[in-house]
């Protein structure tokens, strides 16, 4: 297959949930761009980059991953240097479609936040957050009718996932109890690895003056479309304009399933998530362009933890796929691993 009759590429970026203990580590000091990308947001993390640093690439984080402190900037780092480094092979996508956190990757990725400028917004959200009342999120393998009459006080539905997978969030007592109900009523649960209920009410007074931040910081234009998983429709002037709209990302339920299928109604695509583990691309393989064929999912990452090797290895299967799809991987980068949008994709 020629790049001229190749599917299009849109990038899928992980949010909270996906994080783990030395999440794509393999890459750092093996692949360049990439750990130049991780280095740059450590500098603009000032103090905290250290520590920060230190925690991604330890056996026993001192910090906990799954803590907001470590689990939102390093998935937004993670994300956008492995964004990096798909570009600097000179795969150029037409989409980008981020989840959570991974959607700020996705808009500083595509040029709407400047990476130093995107770095210390993440850092005023997790000092905001992590000053929140504890939480945290339960994913049900059920859709959000068969969940709604369980609901009650703070917690709600946190994401939609897919057709049969819904994610709840709210303080940790009530979430238990209707964890336990649903179990009882034969739903499948299981805990998503977060220690705040993101995507809840919540967390809505730390929320509060974070618009003020995102208001002092430029927002320009994407260079590719960035579909956002909180309307499900590609970011609009409005949206991007609009510092209220990305403040109270962290509170708003994240809309992925209805995100991909905008996605996909566009036409079929290649999609590659640019991210830890595997949890995107197993929803996306769910979705009926999936399984027919007439798209297709690569990853990045192995689906679990591993050694640094295992990085490496599915790294390389991954360019592999990609080049086998019809997209030439190579050079691509400016030198310093700054991606070079062609013009098809502005």
């Amino acid at each position: 297959m020629t790049a001229a009759h190749a599917l299009p590429v849109a990038l899928l970026l992980p949010g909270q949930g996906s994080q783990h203990r030395r999440m794509a580590a393999g890459l750092y000091g093996h692949e360049p761009v990439f750990t130049e990308a991780m280095d740059e947001f450590f500098a603009a993390a000032g103090a905290e980059g250290g520590p920060m640093r230190d925690d991604w690439l330890a056996e026993l984080p001192v910090t906990d991953m799954d803590h907001v402190t470590r689990s939102q900037p390093l998935l937004f780092a993670v994300d956008h240097a492995l964004g990096r480094l798909v570009l600097s092979r000179g795969v150029r996508p037409a989409a980008l479609l981020g989840h959570s956190i991974g959607e700020l990757a996705g808009a500083a990725l595509a040029g709407v936040f400047d990476p130093r400028d995107a770095a210390g917004l993440v850092l005023d959200r997790i000092r905001r957050l992590a000053a929140a009342p504890p939480g945290g999120m339960l994913a049900v393998a059920a859709s959000t009718q068969e969940v709604a009459p369980y609901l009650s006080g703070d917690v709600v539905v946190g994401a939609v996932n897919a057709p049969r997978q819904t994610v709840l969030a709210g303080p940790d007592a009530p979430l238990d109890a209707i964890g336990r109900a649903l179990r009882e009523a034969g739903f499948v649960c299981r805990r998503v690895p977060s220690l705040s209920a993101f995507h809840s009410p919540v967390l809505e007074p730390a929320c509060r003056g974070a618009a003020e931040r995102f208001a002092a910081v430029r927002r320009g234009r994407p260079a590719v479309p960035v579909h956002s998983a909180y309307t499900a429709a590609p970011l609009t002037e409005s949206d991007i304009d609009d510092p209220r709209f990305w403040a109270r990302q962290p509170v708003a339920p994240v809309l992925f399933w209805p995100a991909l299928e905008g996605l996909l109604a566009t036409g079929d695509h290649l999609l590659v998530e640019v991210g830890p583990g595997q949890g995107l691309s197993q929803l996306a393989r769910r979705h009926p362009a999936v399984r027919r064929g007439s798209s297709a999912v690569v990853s990045l990452l192995p689906a679990r933890p591993g050694p640094p090797e295992a990085d490496r290895a599915a790294w390389e299967a991954a360019l592999e796929r990609i080049a086998a799809a019809g997209h030439p991987v190579g050079g691509g980068s400016d030198g310093r691993g700054r991606p070079q949008w062609s013009a098809a994709t502005g």
